[in-house]
């Protein structure tokens, strides 16, 4: 079964791959799109028919982006300027996304469906947002997926690093020829992590700042790798 609606009391949208899911993977899209954007790669990922699996797909508010002219769209926070090897950003606006995917969290858990079924996903600036999240998270979650993006504020997340998510999986993957996120920001956030004890999966892709076929292939499955070794 497969559904796709607005959730009630959060701009969100959902999607379920059977009754009952025992899973969530909630998952930020990047700068300037919205939930939809990443809707489409579920049944691309091929995950096992069961156990089903809920996937959330938030929406970023609405902001200005200083880096875009002040043009105001959906973004998880304000980029202040841009080089190819650093980004400046207001930190404030990643930190009120870390709490809208808090709330998620919460919420997965008031339905049923404990943090430590609960990864977190995330494209360019939901990357980022994703890895804030995980690492920072006060209990343990079942994975991190970054893909093309990169740690904006490294003494934040290594400064509220949280101890329970000390050995999360993470799946990490950049491509050669991204020309908006660099890939020596991506391998800079590899550094990031590890710095913290966790080892990531790293893959690269000759691709741009997109997402590619044999990537969606190697995402699929490792998710189905986290669960299986989750239940």
């Amino acid at each position: 079964m497969n559904t796709l609606a607005p959730l009630p009391d959060t701009p969100a949208l959902e999607i379920e791959t059977g009754s009952n899911p025992q899973f969530t993977v909630i998952w930020m899209h990047g700068l300037g799109a919205d939930g939809s954007d990443f809707a489409p790669i579920v049944p691309e990922l091929n995950l096992p028919e069961s156990p089903a699996v809920r996937f959330i797909f938030p929406h970023a508010p609405y902001r200005p982006v200083t880096c875009n002219g002040g043009y105001v769209m959906r973004a998880w926070y304000d980029i202040i300027s841009l080089a190819p090897g650093s980004r400046e950003i207001d930190e404030a606006g990643l930190v009120e996304s870390r709490t809208i995917v808090r709330d998620l969290i919460a919420r997965e858990a008031a339905r049923g469906t404990p943090s430590e079924r609960i990864v977190l996903a995330g494209f360019s600036q939901g990357g980022a947002v994703a890895y804030l999240t995980g690492l920072t998270h006060p209990a343990p979650l079942a994975g991190i997926i970054a893909l093309s993006t990169y740690i904006p504020s490294p003494a934040l997340l290594l400064d509220e690093f949280a101890a329970p998510n000390g050995r999360i999986p993470v799946f990490a993957a950049h491509g050669t020829d991204d020309d908006v996120v660099s890939l020596e920001l991506g391998e800079h956030a590899l550094d990031v992590v590890r710095k913290v004890g966790v080892v990531p999966e790293w893959r690269t892709y000759s691709m741009p700042h997109s997402v590619c076929l044999d990537e969606v292939v190697d995402i699929g499955a490792w998710l189905a790798r986290v669960i299986s070794q989750a239940r």
